[in-house]
């Protein structure tokens, strides 16, 4: 009882010897967690009167709760008062901010309307040794955008590009959308791509924002009539599909409506054929040449050497199989069991699929072929790969993902295993688009009760899509887990909806047959797309995050 005694009377002492600036800070945490803008500003005003040594934290709890209140129409007055006072006051301490504090005081600026201050304040960060953050530029990047100022929005995403900072689907919308409303033709086609690159699905405030230029009368009026479509098609090549970047296709009004796509990726609105979206040109060599370097740094460099030898001079290969990966598949480890006949069936069902007579390339190791080569049960299906050109065996001490990987990459084909290439060797990559180069190259597969059954790549990718007659197919965010349910804005010319009137009968305008599944057509005759729909309501901004 004693003891307990005792430590009562320690805990009341320190909570009497509690020093100001920590009495301060508690309290001022407390109003922070009330979103009590008020009872901050009477502690503030207390700790100026009563000289309170004050430190960037105390400034910067302050100077968040300011910036957080500025919303509220019956705090905003005080709000910028006193957010604009202490940063003086901070200033006047010799208090340097951080990049929290200048957030906060370019979020107050942009709340009057002052873009350009917010702007200062990020531009002039180096002198502090502090590095912007996305969010730092967001103040002056929405003040711009709101104020209709394009020039000064696109000045601001210039210098956020030099200073490496990636813009996320806010910031793009809010500069698609100060290019629609400005009729900046080329931004909106710009960044119409910059979404594509950075975000799957669009919101619903970005999707209105897509739709509002579409069915603009500035809109209709553009399209390169005299546009050369070999460099389209070629432009569809060389970035992979899905887009050409070559600037708008076509003339006329747009047809905008909202619209399902069935599960072999064809529209239900223009009955357009979607297709899965594989990296570029430049892409794929980038990260060839970078799993190349990553292997020659951990594997016998002659060894490596030999093998890209040897693939140039075998280049015509579709598929690579993960030999490895398919042999172990539900094998007892503890046995050393390798399942060969797996093996053979996959060599086997895509030689079939390929239609051209074309075998895959098996990458195994070694050690594994000297297993199987001895074991005469065995010896005759590996002597019938060899024949075939269908086995290359990697060295002793190697490890064999490095060489699948880069042949499947190298070759642009498609790569065979259930490997999800999450490990260490994989993260030394580091490539944002090595997802989306696994969605488009990777075929896993299974085996139940003995029967091979491959998932090929999808049919389509859920991205934005450009084809080559200048329609647009944009996927919105949703979420259902059924795909089937998903909403695409469907965006075409004028004459593709005369198209759509003629296939919808069966047949195109070049006169060849259709075949189309059912769930497009019910939607077609629903007509579901067959009148411009729009959403309308007002766009979401999005609120400033916590420091």
């Amino acid at each position: 009882m004693e003891h307990r005694t005792t430590s009562n009377t320690m805990k009341r002492k320190k909570k009497t010897n509690k020093t100001a600036e920590a009495k301060f800070q508690f309290e001022l945490n407390s109003c922070s967690k009330a979103k009590d803008l008020r009872g901050a500003i009477s502690l503030y005003d207390d700790a100026v009167s009563n000289n309170t040594k004050l430190n960037q934290h105390h400034f910067n709890a302050f100077l968040y709760l300011c910036s957080n209140s500025v919303t509220d129409p019956s705090l905003k007055p005080s709000a910028l008062d006193y957010g604009f006072r202490a940063f003086h006051h901070m200033s006047s301490l010799a208090i340097l901010p951080n990049e929290a504090t200048l957030t906060s005081v370019a979020r107050l600026a942009a709340a009057k309307g002052d873009g350009d201050y917010a702007f200062e304040l990020v531009k002039n960060m180096g002198k502090y040794n502090v590095s912007p953050r996305l969010r730092t530029y967001d103040p002056a990047l929405f003040c711009f955008c709101d104020a209709l100022d394009a020039d000064r929005a696109y000045e601001v995403e210039e210098h956020m590009n030099c200073a490496g900072i990636g813009l996320e689907e806010a910031e793009l919308a809010a500069l698609l959308k100060v290019s629609v409303k400005r009729s900046k033709v080329e931004k909106v086609y710009e960044y119409l791509h910059k979404l594509r690159n950075v975000v799957r699905c669009v919101s619903e405030s970005t999707a209105v924002v897509i739709e509002e230029w579409f069915q603009s009368s500035k809109a209709s009026e553009v399209g390169g009539v005299n546009l050369d479509l070999g460099q389209v098609k070629e432009g569809i090549l060389r970035n992979g599909g899905g887009w050409h970047g070559q600037g708008w296709v076509g003339n006329g009004d747009w047809r905008v409506c909202r619209t399902g796509v069935d599960a072999g990726g064809r529209c239900c609105g223009c009955c357009e054929q979607l297709v899965c979206v594989d990296i570029d040109d430049e892409e794929t060599e980038k990260f060839a040449r970078s799993v190349a370097a990553l292997a020659m740094e951990r594997e016998v460099k002659a060894n490596f050497s030999e093998f890209q030898a040897w693939l140039e001079e075998h280049a015509s290969y579709e598929a690579i199989v993960d030999g490895a990966n398919v042999g172990l598949y539900q094998q007892n480890f503890a046995d050393g069991g390798f399942s060969i006949s797996q093996l053979d069936h996959v060599v086997k069902e895509l030689y079939n699929r390929s239609g051209k007579n074309k075998w895959p390339l098996v990458i195994l190791h070694n050690k594994r072929l000297r297993g199987l080569t001895e074991n005469p049960s065995t010896r005759k299906v590996v002597e019938e790969w060899m024949n075939n050109g269908v086995l290359y065996t990697t060295p002793n001490g190697s490890n064999d993902d490095w060489y699948w990987l880069f042949a499947a990459v190298k070759l642009r084909c498609l790569l065979v295993t259930n490997d999800e290439m999450r490990d260490h060797i994989f993260e030394l990559i580091g490539s944002n688009f090595f997802n989306q180069w696994k969605e488009r190259h990777q075929v896993h597969y299974t085996f139940i009760k003995g029967n091979l059954k491959l998932q090929m790549p999808p049919s389509y990718s859920l991205v934005i899509q450009e084809t080559e007659n200048g329609s647009w197919h944009v996927p919105l965010a949703h979420g259902a887990s059924n795909e089937s349910l998903r909403c695409w804005l469907c965006i075409t010319r004028a004459r593709a909806n005369d198209a759509v009137a003629t296939v919808s009968n069966g047949v195109d305008t070049s006169g060849n047959s259709h075949v189309f599944h059912h769930d497009c057509l019910q939607t077609l005759a629903n007509d579901a797309c067959n009148n411009t729909t729009s959403s309308t309501g007002k766009r979401k901004e999005r609120s400033p995050s916590p420091s």
